[in-house]
This record gives C-alpha cells, sequence and structure tokens, in this order.
C-alpha cells in the first residue's frame, strides 16, 4: 500500500493492491510462510468493522466501479472515497470519522453521481481476522485478512446476505508478490472470488437489472454490465454443481464476446480484441463440459422415445454409464480452469471494463451506431447462409451459419432497450434460425460420439445404429427447412 496527504482536504489517499478469494466456512486459513520472500505469518489480530455504503438511487457510484462507505472499527475508521487506478489497483480518498458526509468526498463524488442525491444503500458488518505477512528482516510484505461478512442491502431491495472472503493486500512487497501469495492460494484449493468487492455481492441482482440510457456506448454498457453480472452468478453455480450453470455461464460469456466484437467500434480497438480473445479461450474451456451435457440430454431423449425392451435398456445402460465417466471427466478438468490464474485475471479484466469502459468518440453517437453494428451482422449472417449451397463440409458450415446467427441474435439483444420493436421482427428469425440449427448441429455431435462407441453387445450396436439413423433422418428435415428459409433484413 501506498500513500500521500492532501492537506488542503484534510485527507489522505492510499493506492491498495490487493487479490480477494471465496472462503468456505470451517476451513482452517492457508499458510503462506516459506511462499517466496514471505518467512513469516503472524497469528490473528481480531477487529469488527461496520460498513455504510452511500451512492444514488440509481447506484451510479457502483455502476462506475466507485465505492462510498463510512466505517466505524479497525485501524482504519472513517471516510472511504474508492474509485479504479491503473494495472487493476484501487486508489482510496480517506477522511477522519465523523457523522455527517464530508463535504469534500460529496464533491469529488459528483463525477459520477452527476449531483444526484446520495443515500444510504448498504450496511456490511465484517468479523475480521488479520495475519501479517513479513520478510525475513520483519518487514511486512502483504496483509492477508479473514473476513466473516454479514451484508444488509438497504431501500425498496432489501435483502441479507452472509459470506467468508479473504483477501490479499500488499503492503511494502514487490507488485509480483501478489502473483506468487495467488498461485499458492489456488494451489490450495482457494478460489479467486466471484465479485469485485463485498458490496458488489451484495448488489448484484440490482446492478444486473440496469436499464440502457441513450447514446451508443451506455447501450452497449448497460447490456455489458448484465453479462458480467450473469458470468459470476453462473460462475458461482458451476462451482456448486447447479444444474444449468455450465450451459449459463457459456451463453454469458458468447453474449459478452459478441457484444464487444459487434460493437467493436465503440470501444478501443486492441483493448477489444484482447478481452474478446480471452472471452473466447474462456468458452471453449466451457465446451466439452457443455457439449458432454447436450450429448447425454440428446441421445438418452432419443432412445426414451424407443419401445422399452431389454435391448433397449441394456444399450441405455451402457450409454448412460459411459456418458457419466465422461462428464466426471470433464468437470474435473473444468474446475480445474476457473481456479486458474488466467481465469482469474479475465474476471478482474472484466471489472476494470466495467469501471473505467475504453470508449471512443463514436460511442457518443444515437442510433446510427447501432443500426450499422446490426447490419453488419446481418451481412456476415447472409454471407455464411450462401457459403452452405458450395461447402465441401455442409455439418460444417451450417455449424458456422448458427454461430453468426447466435452473434447476430446478441447484437439485437443489447440493442433492443433503444431500438424496440424495429428490431424485433429480424431478431425472431434470427432466434428460430439459431434454434433449428442448434438442433442440427446437437444431433451431429450426438452421431460423432455414437459412430465412436462399441457396445457390449450386438444389440447395443443396433440400438446405437438405428439411434444414428434416426439423427441423420432428422438432420436433412432441418437442412431443408434451412434451404427454404428467407431471412428479412436488419432494421
Amino acid at each position: 500500500m501506498t500513500a500521500g496527504e492532501f492537506p488542503d482536504m484534510g485527507a489522505k489517499t492510499v493506492t491498495e493492491r490487493e487479490r480477494k478469494f471465496d472462503f468456505d466456512d470451517g476451513r482452517p486459513v492457508p499458510r503462506l510462510a516459506g511462499v517466496g520472500p514471505v518467512a513469516d505469518q503472524a497469528p490473528p489480530r481480531e477487529s469488527r468493522l461496520d460498513n455504510t455504503y452511500y451512492d444514488t438511487r440509481d447506484l451510479r457510484l457502483a455502476r462506475a466501479g466507485v465505492t462510498l462507505r463510512r466505517r466505524t472499527g479497525g485501524e482504519d475508521a472513517g471516510w472511504h472515497l474508492k474509485r479504479p487506478a491503473a494495472d487493476g489497483a484501487r486508489e482510496e480518498t480517506q477522511l477522519p470519522p465523523g457523522d455527517h458526509l464530508p463535504a469534500e468526498l460529496a464533491e469529488a463524488a459528483r463525477e459520477w453521481t452527476g449531483g444526484a442525491d446520495l443515500v444510504e444503500i448498504a450496511h456490511l458488518r465484517v468479523d475480521r481476522f488479520t495475519h501479517d505477512l513479513t520478510a525475513a528482516d520483519g518487514r511486512r510484505l502483504a496483509v492477508l485478512t479473514d473476513d466473516h461478512v454479514h451484508g444488509e442491502r438497504a431501500g425498496e431491495h432489501a435483502h441479507l446476505d452472509r459470506w467468508r472472503e479473504l483477501e490479499v493486500e500488499l503492503d511494502t512487497g514487490d507488485p509480483g508478490l501478489l502473483d506468487t501469495l495467488t498461485r499458492a492460494l489456488v494451489a490450495d484449493g482457494v478460489r479467486p472470488a466471484h465479485w469485485p468487492s463485498k458490496l458488489r455481492r451484495l448488489l448484484a441482482d440490482d446492478l444486473a437489472a440496469a436499464g440502457a440510457p441513450g447514446n451508443a456506448g451506455e447501450t452497449v454498457m448497460a447490456y455489458v454490465r448484465t453479462q458480467v453480472e450473469a458470468v459470476r452468478r453462473h460462475d458461482e453455480g458451476v462451482r456448486r454443481g447447479d444444474g444449468d450453470a455450465v450451459h449459463q455461464l457459456r451463453v454469458a460469456l458468447r453474449r459478452l464476446r459478441s457484444a464487444l466484437r459487434g460493437y467493436r467500434r465503440l470501444f478501443v480497438r486492441e483493448r477489444v480484441k484482447a478481452l474478446a480473445d480471452e472471452l473466447k479461450w474462456a468458452g471453449r474451456v466451457l465446451s466439452p463440459a457443455r457439449d458432454g451435457e447436450v450429448r447425454r440430454e440428446t441421445l438418452l431423449g432419443e432412445l426414451a422415445k424407443f419401445p422399452r425392451e431389454p435391448e433397449t435398456e441394456h444399450a441405455r445402460r451402457t450409454l448412460e454409464s459411459r456418458l457419466d465417466e465422461a462428464a466426471e471427466r470433464e468437470r474435473r478438468a473444468l474446475l480445474a480452469e476457473l481456479t486458474s490464474e488466467r481465469y482469474a485475471r479475465l474476471l478482474g479484466a472484466l471489472d476494470e471494463w466495467v469501471a473505467d469502459p475504453p470508449l471512443t468518440t463514436s460511442a457518443e453517437s444515437g442510433r446510427r451506431e447501432l443500426r450499422k453494428a446490426l447490419r453488419r451482422a446481418d451481412r456476415r449472417l447472409a454471407a455464411a447462409m450462401a457459403a452452405v449451397r458450395d461447402a465441401r463440409d455442409p455439418d460444417a458450415a451450417l455449424h458456422e451459419v448458427r454461430k453468426k446467427a447466435k452473434a447476430a441474435r446478441y447484437v439485437a439483444d443489447a440493442a433492443r432497450p433503444v431500438l424496440g420493436k424495429r428490431v424485433r421482427p429480424w431478431r425472431r428469425a434470427v432466434k428460430s434460425l439459431q434454434r433449428e440449427l442448434g438442433e442440427y448441429h446437437d444431433l451431429v455431435s450426438a452421431g460423432q460420439l455414437l459412430r465412436e462407441q462399441v457396445g457390449d453387445s450386438v444389440s447395443d450396436a443396433f440400438v446405437f445404429g438405428r439411434l444414428y439413423e434416426r439423427g441423420r433422418a432428422r438432420c436433412a428435415a432441418l437442412r431443408a427447412d434451412f434451404e427454404r428459409r428467407d431471412l428479412p433484413g436488419a432494421p
């Protein structure tokens, strides 16, 4: 942590460099002594922090990644204004304790509030256990805190929540120490935090429900914010093993990537490409587990339509056992990737994008840029559809059409709050095309798996063959529907 003084305000500013981690109740705090230059981990110091958070009623500070709070308890009691800084750090202005919001902080917050009234929005009580991480010479390099949090959302959407998290904050150590300590914690089974801050977790549903204001940049960023919150919510569901969480997480990642690529002219080009590439990687990480879920649903669903005969039941048990084994392998591989540093960096990059979007001057335009993006998506889809006719591999070509249709639909979703009814017919047609080609792709994928199966008996092979032929017949019907389809143009 670095600090500086602002004598004219009577305030102190500090720059925080920290990492947060979700932590299960009942687990002992990991030992970090011996990791990198850390020679010792001190016993915990206990404190209780009471934090009251302030924002506008429409959460303008939270949407900008800015936090305004009053804290009692701990070493830094007082009023704090936190805002994003370079390289993922946070800059915090601190003023001494007092019953009323200091005018200096209210004025500093006007950059984001526009002068709207500040009201109490949440309260967090934290039972904190602090461990100093010191070098061999006794110098404190970093601080490890074990926080037991009780949160209360104030106002119209009041609710309660409780959780536990770890936090590592750099003190005098080299910035690279954070990466070293993160690797050690992840290796010990600690999960990078789903949420960038305690307050963000408490406000997740409110932030996800954000409306879209007027210009193109604000419209697309409202959509991006919703998807970032969805990523964090469904990421947590994947780790818990919730039924549809893998699918929903992959959808949120794809929606984000489609929106950023579809509206790339609104953002700095290099930043869009870098983030879109990482979102593509994360989508690939999820694909084996999700594809396995789809194959299971497709094959067992089709098999359930067969007469209930001994041969069919034996083939079903054989197939189900193999699918279960594959699903367990894919889940273990997926969880390993979700606890990786690369995935943690992606979550951090999404938070930075939401807090400080790299918008260009094109973002200040109104509907014109939104319509241009829709027409670009429409042209890419039309080109993919035309390419199917002469394709050497029709299955791959139709899958490409499906991907273009899905991207076009997500581009339309981002613009819908502004373009409204004008985009509805085109979006509906694109969604219908995507759905049909999704069924086609699922059947093709299931057929590929069936070709690889060797039954435990001749009857198994016979049943698998019938399933395969049934799938190909349905694919032929879907292909015929595709060839008759005529999409309306984008608005």
